[in-house]
């Protein structure tokens, strides 16, 4: 996921620099290209040096974002000799690598970096972001990468709601003070810095709410503080102001925290499978079927980072923290890492969320569908109903590949025994089903769920899994009469 905004923030430096080159942006592209160089190693001298002193893993591709946002929003220099520049780019890259450790609470920083470096740059050395990156040249660019990384971030929610609400509350100022509305409209989406702002800034998971509603709340929020006539007393409102004040508003409703895990024990679950159980610094609340973003600084990392998401395997009634993964041929670095790990090493999780979560209605009937290793979450479900005795309605299908590779079969056996949660495996290898096989075999369909199911009409269905089989069995399930509301989907950030 950072990689991919990483991708997108060269993408649009380096069309700068084109655009640059055939006149179509008033700067030079070896200005452009010196602003990336000076604000690139400030950023990672400071990053170095602070998380030296506090004693915190660093994240190189958070540094690189960082810097790169600052770029595009600080106007590069006008000769090698522009000192204005000089101070504002230095001033900005050192507090914004500074802003992660001292404004921090839990150990989670509280401000979206590049925002209160330049707002801090505003307000004590009187030198503000232009945010030059708001370009008609540059705006197809930043739509279409925008829209890709908004639907693999999942934040369509607050990306709407914000721009929504933005765009309402600066053409109502608009409106009254007699503006033409169409040119004001055009101007706020081809030479405002409005669609980055959405795309880029509003969006880093650190500093936004987990949950749906909050993150609509959340990007409301911004909408309304984005407008720059919104004003207290002679201080007006700026792109940086707006989302800065809003990330107070986002610890408020929903507190952020980083935990320090060690690696306690490696257990096999399946063939291929594990769940590294590891010890918390400090209790970490949740609900079963959530899940944490995992960071774990490794050597040689490969494209996909160090950063990964996971499903927590564990039950809030269990002390530790399980996370269930599944190794395949050419595993990833982050992979290879986990793998490397040792007792007591300590991997670093954070940024607690989903809703793929029970019903509240503990009457309402529930059908499982779990693919691979995505029965992660319902094994966390399953212990938690097992630990408290809670009994409920739950039909589950477990697809597998092989009978090997089925996980947690102790806790369905046990779920089975004392609640009467039914399981339902199936294998889909049809070439190494064993000869002691009493389970179904094929693809979970249609005509598999109403055979195990007969009141399938009145239950919510659970699927989880790679996002081929969640995407397949949301299709099933639709031919099968199921309304959308009545299917929650969990891709499972961890599969690869």
């Amino acid at each position: 996921m950072y990689r991919l905004v990483l991708y997108y923030l060269i993408i649009l430096v380096a069309a700068a620099g084109t655009f640059a080159y055939w006149g179509l942006i008033p700067y030079s592209p070896i200005s452009i290209v010196g602003s990336v160089a000076a604000i690139m190693c400030v950023c990672l001298i400071t990053n170095y040096i602070f998380a030296y002193v506090f004693e915190a893993p660093t994240n190189a591709e958070s540094v690189y974002i960082t810097a790169l946002i600052l770029v595009l929003i600080i106007a590069p220099p006008l000769s090698l000799s522009d000192m204005r520049y000089l101070f504002l780019a230095v001033w900005a890259s050192v507090w914004a690598m500074a802003s992660k450790y001292i404004f921090a609470i839990g150990k989670k920083h509280l401000f979206n970096p590049a925002a209160i470096a330049v707002v801090l740059t505003a307000l004590v050395i009187n030198q503000s972001a232009n945010w030059w990156v708001g370009t008609a040249v540059l705006t197809p660019f930043v739509l279409i990468g925008g829209f890709l990384m908004t639907r693999k971030l999942r934040r369509s929610d607050l990306v709407i709601s914000f721009l929504i609400t933005a765009f309402a509350s600066i053409e109502l100022f608009s409106f009254f003070k007699g503006s033409d509305l169409f040119i004001s409209a055009q101007r706020i989406l081809l030479s405002s810095p409005l669609l980055f702002f959405a795309f880029v800034m509003l969006t880093e998971p650190l500093t936004t709410p987990p949950t749906p509603m909050r993150r609509v709340a959340y990007g409301i929020t911004v909408g309304l503080l984005f407008a720059p006539a919104i004003h207290l007393w002679s201080l007006y409102s700026t792109p940086e102001l707006a989302l800065v004040a809003a990330n107070i508003f986002s610890y408020l409703i929903s507190p952020k925290e980083k935990l320090m895990l060690k690696l306690k024990a490696r257990e096999k679950v399946a063939t291929d499978t594990y769940d590294f159980v590891f010890a918390p610094d400090k209790p970490l609340k949740f609900k079963a079927g959530q899940y944490l973003e995992w960071t774990l600084p490794h050597t040689k990392s490969d494209t996909r980072g160090n950063r990964r998401y996971f499903t927590i395997a564990s039950s809030p009634t269990e002390a530790e923290i399980r996370m269930g993964v599944k190794f395949y041929p050419n595993a990833s670095s982050f992979k290879k890492a986990l793998a490397a790990m040792g007792t007591d090493d300590v991997v670093v999780a954070s940024q607690l969320a989903g809703s793929f979560t029970l019903p509240r209605d503990i009457t309402q009937k529930l059908v499982f569908i779990a693919g691979g290793i995505g029965v992660t979450p319902f094994r966390s479900m399953l212990k938690y109903l097992i630990d408290t005795n809670e009994k409920r309605d739950i039909i589950m299908f477990y697809s597998n590949l092989t009978a090997g590779d089925i996980a947690y079969q102790d806790v369905c056996n046990q779920a089975e025994k004392q609640l009467g949660i039914q399981t339902v495996y199936t294998l889909t290898d049809i070439n190494q089903i064993p000869s002691f096989w009493q389970g179904r075999t094929g693809f979970i369909d249609a005509r598999m769920i109403a055979e195990e199911v007969s009141d399938y009409h009145d239950r919510i269905f659970y699927i989880s899994g790679p996002q081929s089989i969640v995407t397949a069995m949301s299709e099933v399930l639709r031919k099968m009469g199921i309304k959308g509301s009545r299917i929650k989907k969990d891709f499972f950030p961890g599969f690869a």
